[in-house]
């Protein structure tokens, strides 16, 4: 996984819950986990702009509903400091549903989504419909 060129802040734990931003069926998901967290001894897990990590789907269609996925997030609350120095904060937690390898598993993305995941994500970035 390549590395973001901003300190993005780890505000997303377990239990969060997150607007699901694509046509994916899923409309809000839980954070369960996140793929590789290291920390200490009963630290909760948590996650911040382009990290990976597992969620259950809490709203959405009925054959969605109650399955385990991964999801990539797109968008925080919490703001975040660029290399350049600006500070970036958006006004929801979202989330993009993805494959094991971190491709979209839907056609389209709604609503902005951060730079630093399109350096991460390339091919997030080519759904998104805008990248701020």
């Amino acid at each position: 996984m390549k590395a973001i060129s901003a300190s993005v802040a780890k505000s997303l734990t377990q239990k969060s819950r997150c607007v699901c931003s694509d046509n994916s069926g899923a409309k809000e998901v839980e954070i369960i986990s996140v793929f590789g967290f290291r920390g200490k001894r009963r630290m909760n897990p948590k996650a911040g702009i382009g990290d990976v990590v597992n969620v259950v789907v809490k709203k959405g269609k009925p054959e969605m509903r109650k399955k385990v996925e991964r999801a990539i997030i797109i968008r925080a609350k919490k703001e975040f400091k660029r290399a350049n120095g600006t500070r970036i904060k958006f006004s929801d937690n979202a989330v993009v549903l993805v494959d094991e390898k971190g491709l979209p598993k839907a056609s389209e993305i709604k609503g902005a989504v951060a730079k630093e995941v399109g350096e991460r994500w390339p091919k997030i970035a080519g759904l998104a419909s805008s990248i701020v």
